[in-house]
């Protein structure tokens, strides 16, 4: 596909559920190689403008354009095949399969698990991922879980990677590792990062704080936690803390 300025292009694209509305005429612009970041609180907005991109939802209105075209997503294969993946907060793995046959599973075709392995273990030694491609997902920690799910959507060749807070099940010093690879993984491809705390969006090179369906502010990690005026100064400083509590704790 030709190369454009804009890996996504979002306009106007509305969702509802019944009465509720989910997203609001949302317009936004996901450059290529960007880290961007989509802050705000549980039910805000953001995780559903993502299954939309994700083929999970299908929008109400607006309209999708990926690498400058025009993008009918009806499912999650409609949007693989366009380079895009999602990492969704829940696992969904299968606990007897090893890390392999989880990766490879649902793929079309034959498949060769060896060549599957190797590729799996190619993965692992490029960004320091701690999984044996012969392990067993009930044998795996929470942390190598997380990270079994992002090899997933390497695996399939996704461009754009939608992680949905991966780290929110983690520990601190295990989010702090998935921190420490991000950059590297994502340096080739163009990453939109899920979360409800500031915190956590330090590494990333823009946010879009959702609010009510709604993007309502937009800025770096650094320009959002000097707002002393702004509507959420408060609430990330105090997400802050908290973690920087836990974290210290946890060591």
């Amino acid at each position: 596909m030709p190369q454009t300025e804009y890996a996504i292009q979002l306009e106007h694209v509305t969702k509802t559920f019944g009465p509720v509305i989910a997203n609001h005429d949302v317009t936004m612009n996901i450059r290529r190689g960007e880290i961007l970041s989509l802050l705000g609180e549980n039910g805000s907005g953001k995780t559903t403008l993502m299954n939309m991109i994700a083929g999970i939802y299908y929008p109400d209105g607006g309209q999708i354009i990926v690498n400058g075209q025009p993008a009918d997503i009806r499912s999650p294969r409609d949007a693989l095949a366009l380079g895009i993946g999602m990492i969704h907060q829940h696992f969904k793995l299968v606990d007897v399969f090893t890390a392999t046959e989880n990766i490879i599973l649902g793929m079309p075709g034959k498949l060769n698990v060896a060549e599957a392995r190797k590729k799996v273990r190619e993965i692992c030694d490029r960004y320091g991922f701690d999984i044996d491609p012969y392990q067993k997902v009930y044998d795996m920690t929470v942390s190598q879980k997380q990270t079994l799910e992002i090899i997933k959507v390497l695996y399939r060749g996704a461009d754009v990677l939608i992680l949905d807070e991966p780290t929110a099940a983690l520990d601190p010093v295990a989010e702090s590792e998935i921190y420490s690879r991000f950059s590297e993984m994502v340096t080739d491809r163009t990453a939109v990062y899920i979360s409800h705390r500031l915190s956590s969006c330090r590494f990333c090179d823009k946010i879009a704080v959702f609010d009510h369906g709604s993007v309502v502010q937009v800025g770096t990690h650094e320009a959002l936690l000097a707002d002393t005026a702004g509507k959420y100064h408060e609430l990330w400083h105090a997400q802050a803390q908290y973690y920087d509590e836990k974290a210290v704790k946890s060591n």
